[in-house]
């Protein structure tokens, strides 16, 4: 640190040449590189360009005095931290609390003596060394608490995921329904971005995140017993109230994980849709009864990707639809099952959703509706 301090680089700023040549001579004597200028105007751009260690600056100066100089290095971000020892012949006590008030370190009267002014500049050079050192050392420790944190979350959200294909498998031989709804609902919400109502609340960072957060819809369905998830016929009320338990536990399984990484926009919408992607727009969905907007709009998305593929695959309890079936199906749960402007979406771009989901592997395309049937089980 110390041949750190002795080529420290220190403006001076003064309006009488006298001070400045005196000023810089003790100052290269100690081992210092002083820059003496003669106007608060020149200091500012000196600075500007090169930034210095330390200020000695003049109070009383024509043009701008040394108040003035000082309220500008401290408005600008690059300068702020600089220490500023002010110089000044002046003694009253008013003039001292107004330095000090507006972000000076130091106060040094003239004529100053010359063993006090070394001593102060070194100490103030090695309190602003050991300040930047201070906080250099916080930020590579910020940095490796953030990088185990992010390793942790990576962990337990690897756990999450493996919960989440293993509810998946349970019901799904091919494992892929997961990825599906994934690129689904990456889909529709890119959709919906570039015109729908929402295309305001959909960015970048929106529709990458519904991507890795509809993987966690049905995480909650680890929980659910085989005799009601693999079910093959239609379930009792009693199982039903069970099987929608889903919900809830996916929720509060990932809030578990959310109270320990705060402010995680990828953790907040995963709640969000495990919650509730099976709440219904006409409110009589679960777990919460919500309806209409008041069902998080990812929730949304997903429900009708959810929806979608659920009903154009093969279930343990009934076989897959037609691509025309699929389509009275969800064009059939607009308004009441589904947001109306999603399924307007969904139908003007079919094609394209149907391309997402044959990308995944979709199943097969076989089974048959009766005309007027309600909505099939989709759990």
């Amino acid at each position: 640190m110390k041949d750190t301090l002795r080529k420290a680089r220190i403006l001076i700023v003064d309006d009488l040449p006298v001070n400045l040549k005196v000023l810089s001579d003790i100052l290269r004597l100690e081992g210092y590189d002083p820059h003496p200028v003669s106007k608060g105007q020149t200091a500012i751009e000196v600075a500007g360009s090169n930034p210095p260690d330390l200020v000695l600056l003049d109070i009383r100066m024509p043009d701008m005095d040394g108040y003035e100089v000082c309220r500008l290095f401290k408005a600008d971000p690059r300068l702020a931290s600089i220490p500023i020892i002010f110089l000044s012949a002046g003694h009253q006590t008013e003039e001292k609390v107004k330095a000090f008030s507006i972000g000076g370190i130091d106060y040094i009267t003239k004529p100053f003596v010359v063993e006090e002014l070394r001593s102060r500049i070194a100490t103030h050079l090695r309190m602003h060394t050991l300040q930047n050192e201070l906080e250099d050392n916080n930020l590579r420790l910020e940095e490796r608490v953030a990088a185990q944190v992010k390793e942790l979350l990576e962990a337990q959200l690897s756990t999450i995921y493996a919960l989440a294909r293993l509810a998946e498998r349970r019901d799904d031989d091919t494992g892929k329904h997961v990825e599906r709804v994934q690129a689904l609902s990456r889909s529709l919400a890119l959709i919906l971005q570039k015109d729908s109502p929402y295309r305001d609340e959909i960015d970048e960072r929106f529709v990458r995140t519904i991507y890795q957060a509809a993987a966690l819809h049905d995480v909650g369905k680890v929980a659910i017993p085989d005799a009601v998830l693999l079910k093959p016929g239609k379930l009792s009320s009693e199982e039903f109230v069970i099987m929608k338990t889903h919900a809830q536990i996916g929720a509060e399984t990932l809030e578990v994980v959310s109270r320990q990484h705060s402010n995680n926009f990828f953790l907040e919408m995963g709640i969000e849709v495990a919650r509730s992607h099976h709440e219904k727009w006409d409110g009589w969905g679960y777990p919460q009864g919500l309806a209409g907007t008041a069902i998080p709009l990812s929730a949304r998305i997903v429900a009708v990707a959810d929806f979608f593929d659920a009903v154009s695959s093969d279930r343990v309890y009934r076989p897959a639809f037609t691509r025309d079936e699929v389509r009275v199906l969800v064009q059939k749960g607009a308004g009441q099952h589904f947001d109306g402007s999603i399924v307007g979406a969904f139908l003007l771009h079919e094609e394209e959703l149907h391309a997402a989901q044959a990308s995944m592997v979709s199943g097969s395309m076989k089974g048959s509706m009766a005309p007027g049937t309600p909505l099939p089980d989709s759990r």
